[in-house]
């Protein structure tokens, strides 16, 4: 959300996978460096030091200096100011994403038998 696209961003999934094996993030310029910190810190490889899953668990997460400002005892009570409020016309709103045009499913070629097979029983 900082950047506008997730940290391991790729055209197709092995392109992806291979990014998050390799570990390694293209940071753009505008990234916060306290923002960053955070990021990393949430995607160690090694699952005993990644922030969120040591012995405070969300409690180091809410400790860390990205969160500095927010009062966490408002955020049960949902007393914060967003820094972004959408403009909603009504429940069921979604004119702030993205449009994706629906496939009639009648018009794609039928799946080879062995394709199929796979949903023999769903």
């Amino acid at each position: 959300m900082l950047a506008g696209y997730p940290p391991f961003f790729d055209d197709n999934p092995f392109g992806i996978y291979e990014k998050i094996l390799g570990g390694r993030i293209e940071w753009p310029k505008h990234v916060d460096p306290v923002a960053k910190d955070l990021i990393k810190k949430l995607l160690v490889a090694d699952r005993t030091k990644r922030l969120g899953n040591m012995r405070q668990a969300a409690e180091d997460v809410k400790r860390h200096r990205w969160f500095k400002l927010i009062d966490w005892s408002l955020v049960p009570q949902r007393a914060l100011t967003p820094p972004i409020h959408p403009r909603v016309k009504a429940p069921g709103d979604a004119s702030c994403f993205d449009d994706y045009p629906e496939i009639d499913w009648r018009s794609q070629p039928p799946l080879p038998p062995d394709q199929l097979a796979l949903f023999q029983d769903f």
